[in-house]
């Protein structure tokens, strides 16, 4: 497993040669509008497949460790390794994201569904500590009520979060539960965004291949509060992009720091391309989905929700490195 530090040396290690000359196209090259009508991104798990899941985790189970100690071969899954080896495929090299539906929450506890989630994200790469307290595996709920500073991270709020990368290769989220109104999910092709631009500002383009304080979203008073990133990489075939625009933009809040112009004026350019809505492609997460999401090729968001307190929005999520 990889601890949170050598986590963030792996996904930050994106050779860039130099700005693009000219649109980047490719496999990871779509539209919202168009990937709506082909469904092709959507997959249902078989029967077969389901089955060998819950068989899984009866084994994995009865081993009686902790799931940071399982193996690959502590959760064998030959039903589905084909499926695997083709999302792998679909995050490293094709259109960034799959959308598999039908794991069988509904069936396992919490304490299952935990462990179904990790022996699959085991077949698919290499799991990642996800902060610096080094969970591994993470819940998306809304904790803001039980917030210890402002700085709260996003995901665990129930507002609307802009388009963002996490630092890690691919992330995993599966729905637990969904809320009754909002939470859509929002997907954006970062080199689909960077290509149009590039098309249309050169000069913005640039900037983007240039880096920018990020905010660390730490407690106030705490060391190394911004980190410099660049947005995009390029190593002369492939772009690779990492937007965070509330943590781009949110740097200012630290005295003495200030977002330059041709900064500021990109990433408005960003996310207006991103936001039109035959560009991005929106999906509600329902019971039972699991969402992959390359952070190389993908930019993602969500909408703000309203939770049912009865039985308030909960996904679990993993990092995955592939390697």
């Amino acid at each position: 497993m990889y601890g949170f530090a050598q986590q963030l040396r792996h996904y930050f290690e994106r050779p860039h040669v130099a700005m693009p000359s000219a649109r980047v196209g490719g496999a990871a090259a779509w539209t919202g509008a168009a990937l709506a009508k082909s469904g092709a991104w959507r997959e249902e798990l078989a029967e077969d497949q389901i089955a060998e899941l819950m068989q899984a985790v009866d084994r994995a189970t009865a081993l009686g460790r902790p799931a940071s100690e399982l193996t690959r071969g502590d959760f064998p899954l030959p039903k589905l390794a084909a499926a695997a080896k083709r999302w792998r495929v679909a995050l490293g090299e094709g259109r960034g994201f799959v959308l598999v539906r039908g794991f069988p929450v509904a069936r396992w506890s919490q304490p299952q569904a935990e462990l179904g989630f990790w022996g699959l994200g085991l077949a698919l790469g290499m799991p990642g500590a996800q902060n610096a307290e080094g969970d591994l595996l993470g819940h998306v709920s809304d904790l803001s009520a039980q917030a210890e500073h402002p700085d709260e991270r996003l995901y665990r709020t129930h507002r609307r979060i802009l388009f963002h990368c996490d630092a890690t290769d691919v992330v995993g989220l599966l729905c637990l539960r969904s809320a009754p109104e909002g939470g859509i999910s929002r997907l954006v092709s970062s080199v689909t965004v960077f290509d149009e631009l590039l098309a249309r500002s050169p000069e913005l383009a640039a900037r983007l291949c240039e880096p920018m304080l990020l905010d660390s979203r730490l407690p106030a008073g705490a060391p190394h509060p911004t980190t410099p990133v660049r947005p995009c990489c390029f190593d002369g075939e492939r772009l690779r992009s990492f937007m965070h625009l509330d943590y781009f933009r949110s740097t200012e809040r630290h005295p003495g720091t200030v977002l330059d112009p041709l900064a500021r004026k990109a990433l408005d350019a960003w996310e207006a391309i991103a936001e039109r809505p035959e560009i991005h492609l929106d999906m509600q997460l329902e019971p039972g989905d699991l969402q992959l999401v390359s952070n190389h090729g993908v930019v993602h968001a969500r909408t703000s929700y309203v939770d049912d307190p009865a039985s308030p929005r909960h996904l679990l999520r993993l990092w995955l490195s592939l390697v």
